[in-house]
């Protein structure tokens, strides 16, 4: 294990929460677009990540041999996805512009998937995973510190 891979780690994680944080905020500012280039209501977006399996440096004993390949080295984003599982939020508002004309929907406006208590949730998730990192960047820092003072 090398001696930074602690902070190489936690920078990892740093970088796909702020990419998170940025895809969470894109789905708050798009809460009521009815209108997108692709057609029809804006569909939430979700970051999906997955550990980095790049550089093999860090065996636990303490672990079955099929983890031993994915613990150590961090996460990384593997793709940011749109939620097409979810319902789009139907609205009575015949006067809108982008209300259906006709058929047993008329006068209905398809909302967003984008539910505001939902997106703050991942958002507060978001950061305190962000600021865990830096936690850990902060006390290997000073863990460094330390181990060059003894060494003085």
């Amino acid at each position: 294990m090398g001696m930074f891979s602690s902070i190489n780690t936690a920078a990892s994680g740093l970088t796909a929460q702020k990419l998170r944080l940025d895809v969470i905020a894109d789905n708050i500012a798009n809460a009521t677009t009815t209108r997108t280039t692709e057609g029809g209501a804006f569909r939430r977006s979700r970051a999906i990540f997955r550990p980095r399996v790049d550089q093999p440096y860090w065996r636990s004993p303490f672990l079955p041999t099929n983890l031993q390949d994915e613990v150590g080295r961090g996460v990384r984003v593997a793709k940011v996805e749109k939620d097409y599982d979810s319902e789009l939020r139907m609205v009575y508002d015949p006067t809108h512009p982008d209300a259906i004309k006709s058929g047993p929907r008329a006068g209905y406006v398809e909302y967003p998937n984008v539910n505001i208590v939902d997106e703050m949730v991942d958002m507060i998730d978001a950061s305190r995973a962000y600021e865990a990192n830096s936690a850990i960047i902060n006390g290997t820092k000073a863990m460094f510190m330390k181990a060059l003072e003894i060494g003085r």
